[in-house]
């Protein structure tokens, strides 16, 4: 009977129904809030006559509308179920909306976290982007630096000195520019935050820092982060704060001298694409300084970086390396690798070196995991941070961290490795485990919902962890429809470079804009029947590559990619009876 602040807010309802044999019944009940007594009832009032069969037809509405600009269909109904519906569901309803899940119930905005999560949103629902654009640019700080993360409506959040959270924003705007051509979401403007620093010594400050009179453009809020990012260590590349992507590594430069390898390719990346907006806009002199830096970048990671076989992860403080054949614990880390392709800043034959050292040292074919460091840090030293706090093969320290296996598994597309990338699909995918017949008792996990991670050590071996709230999913789905089926849409205009596993004989694609509706039928070289039967509906060809300009068709179009492929020895394909319950539930 008590309700207000401090309290525990809780309501009960009962009912009683009587039902004689054969009957039937149906209660409805209806929740909802408003900001006070008297806005709940007039809600009330207005709900209570809209019958619950249409909400739920609304919402189901809603849902398709949201989640159906791109559909696939492929031989593998687990895939489709997943790109279809799940990975964006849980990317929207759990990370964008909810900001929680069951192992994390925060509710907060992660700067770089909800960044990437909306990029898996730049062709089925750019808003939800442009949004998270400017929400973000808001909660950067006049000296560049951002919040890592922060609770609305209030804004009190944490200030870090994390090297990587602020560079997502110009990254997210790039893919956010790439797939709609809306340049005018540069101008926006939106204020800055203003607030102490840091204290000398902390890792981080909890405050509610004040909004800035000072304004500027989507533009320069990007071009800051790239500014605050430009120094340097003792080996030329950039500077690690307090942890870059992997929180756990807080301690590798918390002295200010620790060097990030991973950064380095990202900011290659980044710069090379930036540069050219900077220049459009007149800002020619910052962006040489940029293209100045990353030629530093270039030679160090070509340098010092490179460790023989692979790229090493990070220099600490004291200037000795991590992810090196000379650590004793991680000797060896998967995204250091990975974005030496996914960057395209390292040369070809080091990708291939790069990439097949992972596949040798972190992927355990026995029970169908991608490690994300190998061996797991305990007793290194230098201290790598809270990291070593974890138990091996769990979480960063050496589990299948999903986030990381999905860039590698985009890597391998990038490679060409079409094969290899959808076998880490199905070891990175929560339905394709969950339905294989030695894997799924481990994993104890929802078939639909993507894991954080998965155990890879003793005893716990292929346990799944931490799923719903992760960054994976949405990552899993640019990975599955641009790296895998190889769609890329730029403004108005698309193309097909896939990547399908080489006994795929035809995959569908179907794309809904701005009205239209587009097919793209993909077919391997040798399924002559599958590419006859798209002839016969009219399907005009395409070749591979090219762009495919949507404003010149009418409402709907069909079109034929035909792919060179040799036909592989059949690769284990999922089809028991969990495989087509997950299925259905879409």
């Amino acid at each position: 009977g008590r309700a207000g602040r401090g309290s525990d807010p809780c309501a009960a309802a009962s009912s009683l129904l009587t039902l004689g044999p054969g009957q039937s019944g149906e209660f409805v009940f209806l929740v909802g809030h408003g900001s006070s007594r008297t806005a709940a009832i007039v809600l009330a009032h207005g709900a209570v006559p809209v019958p619950a069969g249409r909400r739920e037809a609304d919402a189901r509405t809603h849902w398709a509308d949201l989640l159906g600009a791109v559909r696939v269909r492929t031989p593998d109904p687990l895939f489709d179920a997943l790109v279809n519906h799940w990975l964006l569901y849980q990317t929207v309803a759990c990370r964008l909306w909810a900001r929680a899940g069951f192992y994390q119930a925060g509710g907060a905005f992660g700067f770089r976290d909800q960044l990437q999560d909306a990029m898996a949103l730049a062709i089925t629902a750019p808003r939800l982007l442009r949004e998270q654009l400017l929400r973000a640019s808001a909660r950067q700080f006049v000296e560049g630096d951002v919040q890592h993360w922060w609770h609305e409506p209030g804004g009190a959040g944490v200030r870090t000195h994390f090297c990587d959270d602020l560079l997502w924003l110009p990254y997210a705007t790039l893919r956010y520019l790439e797939a709609t051509a809306d340049h005018a979401v540069l101008d926006e403007l939106r204020p800055f935050l203003e607030g102490p620093p840091v204290p000398p010594g902390a890792e981080d400050a909890y405050t509610v820092p004040g909004i800035s009179a000072q304004q500027a453009t989507l533009f320069e809020h990007g071009a800051r982060s790239i500014d605050r990012s430009l120094a340097v260590g003792v080996h030329g590349l950039p500077l690690m704060g307090g942890g870059d992507w992997n929180d756990g590594m807080n301690r590798v430069g918390h002295e200010g001298r620790g060097e990030s390898v991973w950064l380095g390719w990202l900011l290659c990346d980044l710069v090379r694409r930036f540069a050219p907006l900077a220049r459009a806009r007149g800002e020619s002199v910052r962006a040489q300084r940029w293209e100045d830096a990353a030629t530093g970048w270039h030679a160090a990671l070509a340098g010092p970086a490179w460790d023989g076989e692979w790229f090493v992860r990070a220099f600490f403080d004291d200037g000795s390396p991590l992810g090196a054949k000379a650590n004793r614990e991680c000797r060896i880390d998967l995204i250091a690798q990975s974005w030496a392709v996914l960057s395209g800043a390292a040369s070809p034959e080091r990708q291939q070196m790069a990439m097949a050292s992972a596949s040798r040292l972190l992927i355990d074919d026995a029970n169908g995991l991608m490690r994300l460091l190998d061996p797991p840090l305990a007793q290194a030293m230098p201290d790598a941070g809270y990291i070593q706090a974890y138990p091996g093969g769990v979480r960063e320290n050496g589990g299948q961290y999903t986030h990381a296996g999905v860039w590698a598994l985009m890597a391998q597309a990038a490679l060409g490795q079409a094969d290899a990338a959808y076998l880490s699909f199905t070891r990175l995918s929560p339905a394709h485990r969950s339905a294989h017949p030695l894997q799924a008792a481990a994993y104890a996990l929802e078939p639909f919902a993507v894991a954080g991670d998965v155990y890879t050590q003793p005893p716990s071996v292929g346990r799944g962890g931490w799923s719903w709230y992760t960054g994976a999913a949405g990552w899993l789905h640019r990975a599955a429809v641009e790296s895998i089926c190889g769609l890329v849409v730029q403004g108005t205009a698309l193309r097909l470079r896939p990547q399908l596993p080489s006994t795929w004989p035809v995959v569908t694609l179907s794309l809904q804009r701005a009205g239209q509706r587009h097919e793209i039928v993909v077919c391997a070289a040798w399924a002559a029947a599958d590419i006859a039967a798209a002839k016969a509906r009219g399907a005009r060809p395409l070749a591979v590559g090219e762009w495919l300009e949507l404003t010149a068709l009418g409402v709907a179009s069909c079109h034929l990619v035909t792919i060179d492929t040799v036909l592989a020895p059949a690769m284990p394909v999922v089809s028991d009876s969990r495989a087509a319950a997950v299925h259905e539930r879409d």
